[in-house]
């Protein structure tokens, strides 16, 4: 089964049973309106940070954190506030209480085994050393980093409470200081009554988000399949999983934030400048998640920074039953929708991207790797690296669609990634910056590059006629140690090919243009 999407952890972190994006929120302060507290550390079968040093993000020791274990009677007066916190978060989201929570006190090696047997599955091992692959051929992670590593030491050392979504149990650790769980609980309890309403319907959290609404007409349909199934599959399934996850984060985020402010009878609506605190202070992270790639960073806070400004859009301006009941049931499609709410409140539509038959123009020399959409947020990321914050901002939102198509010579099994990647823009004058900034970082990633100058930027179509090449350098192609380097604009699109050699990148060419072509014509 090919992977879906740039951007795996999401969907990983399903398959665990934890959000590894929860750990990032340990042990922080939470600014509000006359008083600092401790902010949260949390997880849906989710999992909340403490913190503790790391040398290496990459290569993160074992070690627990020495730490002075609750009491008995703190632990009792803990297991008896999830009741209070419960009806609290019910009555903040109108997320109906079917039945009482289960709860259980565990300690470290309870739960250094949960992470560790949830990691060690070979499907999700498989999915996450794919991830690392095009990731690292992307220039998002250095070549030497090794992503499993960090975010199992991440979860290790990192973790405060959780909610099991298969258990739907609470688990509050015997570790960490009775106050901090307690607001970690108005996240993780938000989590319990999502499962409870879900069940309502025979479903369930996990089910949820990964595979959408239980009324498959909310689904959307995957049109972009080929002839052959083994080759694409939905490739934006892991930006819907992405989409709902932030959905999930986003409300108990509104939850914990709401808690925090009821002593003073304000809520997040009432005081903005808090939602922006919070964000603020999660930034800051821990010495684990600071030394983490920009891309590792922003995957682990998506769900909380966009999702929480995403809920509170929708909560503003759409009023409470559709921010919480009403977003299970009809929850956003893709990243974009995500970091920009007016796109999904203005039921706005950008048609799923078809990934053409690849797998046929490299031949049978190859093998696939992977396979998947690169979202708004993947691009955003993309461009922040490689051009800065404000370019960024400037031109991710013009992102309309795009795809990568990673594979290797099966002569060659630990040899370099072949990548195809096509993105597509509003404009074409949006393309030739992104194209322009991609050629940019070429020179990041290879450590000998070499342009070669073409004399004809024309390439023949299926249907005819020829693309003219618009990009702002006149150069196309580059040789790298790796082998021939592709950057081409094709008026509002950009063809990245990277380690292909001439005729397969002419083979390659063809085929990707010449079904833009044809779909052209079937629109005329």
């Amino acid at each position: 089964m090919p992977e879906k999407s740039l951007n795996k952890f999401w969907a990983l972190c399903v398959a665990m049973g934890c959000m590894l994006s929860s750990t990032i929120w340990a042990q922080q302060e939470t600014p509000h309106p006359g008083a600092n507290s401790s902010a949260p550390a949390h997880a849906s079968s989710q999992i909340e940070p403490g913190s503790a040093p790391a040398s290496n993000p990459g290569s993160v020791g074992t070690e627990a954190t020495k730490q002075t274990r609750i009491t008995p009677a703190e632990a009792q007066e803990l297991f008896r506030s999830v009741d209070d916190i419960l009806k609290f978060a019910s009555q903040d989201t109108g997320l109906l209480l079917y039945h009482p929570v289960q709860r259980e006190l565990v300690d470290r090696d309870h739960l250094s085994k949960y992470i560790q047997d949830r990691m060690e599955k070979d499907e999700d091992a498989q999915r996450l050393q794919r991830s690392e692959l095009v990731l690292k051929k992307f220039g998002l992670l250095l070549p030497d980093f090794n992503l499993k590593q960090f975010l199992v030491g991440l979860l290790r050392e990192q973790v405060a409470a959780y909610y099991d979504t298969q258990k739907r149990t609470v688990n509050l650790l015997d570790w960490v200081d009775p106050e901090v769980q307690r607001m970690v609980l108005a996240h993780e309890l938000t989590h319990a009554l999502q499962d409870q309403a879900l069940q309502n319907q025979d479903f369930s959290l996990e089910s949820w988000i990964k595979h959408g609404p239980k009324d498959t007409s909310q689904r959307i349909v995957d049109v972009r399949r080929t002839s052959d199934p083994a080759d694409v599959g939905g490739v934006d399934d892991d930006e819907q999983v992405a989409a709902r996850q932030a959905v999930i984060e986003g409300q108990a985020m509104i939850v914990l934030l709401d808690y925090q402010l009821a002593p003073m009878h304000q809520s997040v609506l009432d005081v903005p400048q808090v939602v922006e605190a919070m964000k603020q202070g999660l930034i800051a992270g821990s010495p684990i998640f600071n030394r983490a790639p920009l891309y590792v960073k922003e995957s682990l806070t998506f769900p909380y920074t966009y999702g929480l400004d995403f809920e509170r859009s929708v909560l503003q301006l759409a009023g409470k039953q559709k921010a919480f009941a009403g977003m299970l049931r009809r929850p956003p499609q893709s990243t974009r929708q995500i970091m920009q709410p007016a796109t999904y409140l203005g039921n706005e539509h950008i048609e799923p991207m078809r990934v053409p038959e690849i797998r046929q123009a490299l031949g049978k020399d190859y093998e696939q790797v992977d396979v998947g959409a690169i979202g708004e947020f993947d691009v955003s990321v993309l461009l922040k690296q490689f051009a800065g914050e404000d370019v960024a901002k400037r031109l991710w939102p013009q992102w309309r669609g795009g795809y990568y198509y990673a594979a290797r010579r099966k002569s060659l099994p630990a040899g370099p990634i072949l990548l195809v990647y096509f993105s597509k823009w509003a404009e074409a004058g949006q393309a030739t910056q992104f194209a322009q900034i991609y050629a940019d970082s070429l020179k990041k990633k290879y450590q000998k590059l070499a342009p070669v100058t073409l004399q004809s930027q024309s390439t023949p179509q299926r249907g005819g006629g020829a693309v003219q090449l618009a990009i702002a350098d006149p150069t196309t192609k580059w040789e790298s140690e790796s082998g021939p380097v592709f950057v081409e604009q094709h008026g509002d699109t950009v063809l990245v090919m990277e380690n292909v050699d001439e005729g397969t990148a002419a083979r390659v060419r063809q085929v990707v243009l010449g079904t833009r072509a044809d779909r052209s014509q079937l629109r005329e």
